[in-house]
């Protein structure tokens, strides 16, 4: 399988850092690359916002590591079932599978809130006539009019 950035949200990121590990490789220098789950409260996570915040802001860092980008970034909200109750998180990307799936969502979310809706409103409509026409009928009219009373 060939490595490739082809597709890679930060390419010109990537690259660099892969030209660093390629210079520490070839110097002999031992690195360590470790996978730390992102917006957990895990501290080697937090700290690394820490560091990367602070790298940015340095006098010598390129531009275009800091700069904003022109790409879409789409927000929604992620349900999150906690203790049987669900809450709402904001999420915020650029196009990829995550927003796509919250789009497949949202859409089938509103279509089984027409459904729902149209539903509801033909129960209601049955209820009202079935009410109408229970109202008519009282039993008790039925047995005055047979004995005449």
């Amino acid at each position: 399988m060939k490595a490739t950035l082809a597709g890679a949200a930060d390419p010109d990121i990537l690259l660099k850092a892969i030209e660093e590990l390629q210079k520490r490789t070839t110097a002999g220098a031992a690195t360590f690359l470790v996978k730390v789950k992102a917006h957990r409260g895990e501290p080697a996570n937090e700290d690394a916002d820490i560091q990367a915040g602070k790298a940015i802001s340095g006098k010598n860092v390129p531009t275009e590591w800091h700069d904003r980008t022109n790409r879409a970034i789409f927000t929604w909200q992620e349900p999150c079932w906690k203790g049987g109750t669900v809450s709402y998180e904001d999420r915020k990307s650029t196009w990829n599978s995550g927003v796509r799936k919250a789009i497949r969502r949202g859409s089938a979310e509103e279509e089984v809130r027409k459904h729902r809706d149209r539903v509801t409103g033909a129960w209601k409509q049955i209820s009202k006539q079935r009410r109408r026409i229970d109202v008519r009928y009282d039993p008790s009219m039925v047995m005055a009019l047979q004995h005449g009373t």
